[in-house]
């Protein structure tokens, strides 16, 4: 535990100029009196720490040291290799960048270890974009990375809107980070008129124009925790609508693949103290986007669901079953037609 600490402290200190005792003890999640003793240590061992005194001292290596990589087991070294997603850095522009850090690692690496990045390779891939989809790079998201990357302040300009209702706002952001999800790219950034954090679709800019300025950062943002907070947010501010349905064993099983599953266990969990028929049916209160959308879903739970309120998605169900009864010849005469559309 100690040793791994140690070799982080000497890690940290070789890719600054120097770094306080407060700054070392946040990044080493230990107290300043430890890194006191750690740097002592690190000393006594032979490696150049020094330590500046007064107010803007902290702690430094002395004359270009550096360490090799020569400390990692295989699969340390293999995980490194796995840490980049090729496809998105190369749409961020920074694949060449990517690529010399590999070789600069590789080269650092124990002759034992250099085929790390070939043996993980071999083995993961991961392919962001989702099925049916071409996937896109937008053209303003390697102006965005580069902005993220240097803390810049831009001035950007975005779509709203679809259609009749489409125009163009103009922002002054903050961005402090991008999120690719199922092939979509997103920026997460503060406004500074407010102070409030947005989520923005990148291809979605028409214009990005970084300034000089750079901003300080609030130490407090997490992007991961930031991003799954919003996504539940998303996820739950589109379900507006009711229905009440029921299932079977096999439909219990099944609706949290055909709708949002977070939904679906809140709604199952709700309905399990009342408990189901004698058939094993239960019935559930779902809340979905609208009835269109859950028309599509739940029609992919076939006879395992019956839908009973309201009653205009029932009476489009009943209409669907009595065109399928007749198209595949269990019904007599023509096949009706369809249910209209519904809005909403």
């Amino acid at each position: 535990m100690r040793a791994a600490r140690l070799i982080k402290m000497v890690l940290l200190l070789q890719s600054r100029p120097s770094m306080t005792a407060a700054e070392l003890a946040r990044e080493l999640e230990v107290s300043e009196r430890t890194v006191i003793r750690d740097a002592q240590a690190l000393s006594e061992a032979g490696v150049p720490v020094y330590a500046d005194r007064g107010r803007a001292g902290g702690y430094r290596l002395v004359g270009g040291y550096r360490t090799r990589l020569t400390g990692l087991a295989r699969g340390e070294a293999e995980a490194l290799f796995l840490s980049g997603v090729p496809g998105a850095l190369r749409e961020m522009g920074l694949e060449d960048a990517a690529s010399a850090a590999r070789l600069k690692v590789s080269a650092a690496l124990l002759p034992s270890l250099r085929d790390a990045s070939r043996t993980a390779a071999q083995r993961f891939h991961l392919d962001a974009p989702s099925w049916f989809r071409e996937p896109g790079t937008p053209e303003l998201l390697p102006a965005v990375a580069d902005a993220v990357w240097d803390d810049r302040r831009v001035t950007a300009r975005y779509r709203r809107g679809e259609g009749e209702h489409r125009r163009e706002v103009a922002r002054e952001l903050e961005p402090y980070g991008l999120v690719l999800k199922a092939g979509v790219w997103y920026l997460c950034a503060r406004v500074p008129e407010h102070g409030a954090f947005r989520v923005y679709r990148v291809d979605r800019f028409t214009a990005v124009e970084a300034g000089a300025e750079r901003f300080e950062r609030d130490r407090e943002f997490e992007l991961p925790a930031f991003w799954e907070e919003r996504a539940e947010q998303f996820a739950r501010s589109i379900l507006r609508t009711e229905v009440e349905v029921r299932l079977s064993p096999e439909g219990v099983r099944l609706l949290p693949h055909a709708v949002d599953a977070a939904a679906a266990r809140e709604a199952l969990a709700e309905a399990a103290g009342a408990g189901g028929d004698d058939g094993g049916w239960v019935t559930v209160t779902l809340p979905v986007e609208s009835e269109e959308v859950a028309h599509t879903q739940l029609t992919a739970l076939g006879p395992e669901v019956e839908v009973l309120t309201p009653a205009s998605l029932r009476e489009w169900f009943a209409a669907q079953a009595v065109r399928l009864a007749r198209l595949y010849g269990t019904g007599p005469g023509p096949a009706p037609a369809p249910a209209p559309e519904q809005s909403g």
